[in-house]
């Protein structure tokens, strides 16, 4: 995407969507911000899960791995709990169990988003840090097997004066568009087209995800 980004004033609440992933096979490093540059350090431990599920989903990149929580197990085998409080804890079970989907359904997306990438974060450190110790031994297994089937199946066959050899690492598409919310006033933004943006609290765009990497990181911003 090129331009301007395209803002969408008066919202009265961030528009949630779910977005494809595809066309994740370019990077686009023309996007930079103005300020210093600020570690990946996602913080959103404290977010429901859906806010976690929506940002891995929005996101083209892989967002790092979140802390797991306590999940109450509330008075559930307690013999001296009342009617009034077995109902109650019927409706923390029917909730305990959407919030279990809601998590699968983000280890799911994880999931894909490392095997697809998985060569790419094995060369990648920065990336490595974003997964958990079990993910990038995944990730390093599954990067490991998609080589040695590359070349048995594909790579053996070809002759070496092949004039022409396509890059065969995915790589996450940053030049893709996403919505993105403003949580708070944000410090100015290079668009890819060289201007400078600045997104007000409570501000809706459509911008490249370069464009608001950062700010996503501090979190400034969310994606919806």
């Amino acid at each position: 995407m090129t331009g301007a980004a395209a803002p969408i004033p008066d919202a009265p609440q961030p528009r949630r969507a779910l977005l494809d992933d595809d066309n994740d096979d370019d990077h686009n490093d023309a996007a930079m911000m103005t300020a210093e540059p600020i570690p990946l350090d996602f913080n959103f431990t404290d977010s429901p899960p859906e806010t976690l599920f929506q940002q891995l989903r929005q996101a083209p990149d892989l967002l790092p791995v979140q802390a797991e929580t306590d999940t109450v197990q509330a008075l559930r085998g307690d013999p001296d709990s009342s009617e009034a409080e077995h109902a109650r804890i019927m409706l923390v079970q029917t909730e305990v169990e959407r919030v279990k989907f809601v998590v699968r359904s983000y280890i799911r997306t994880r999931l894909y988003k490392i095997e697809r990438f998985a060569r790419y974060i094995v060369a990648t450190p920065e990336m490595q840090e974003r997964l958990s110790q079990t993910e990038l031994e995944h990730a390093k297994r599954f990067a490991q097997l998609t080589e040695n089937h590359f070349r048995v199946s594909v790579l053996q066959a070809l002759d070496d004066n092949t004039p022409f050899t396509p890059p065969m690492i995915s790589e996450p598409d940053k030049s893709r568009a996403v919505f993105v919310h403003a949580r708070d006033e944000c410090p100015p933004v290079r668009l890819p087209d060289g201007t400078t943006m600045q997104m007000q609290k409570g501000q809706i765009v459509l911008t490249p995800y370069a464009v608001v990497e950062q700010l996503l990181a501090m979190g400034s911003v969310e994606l919806i």
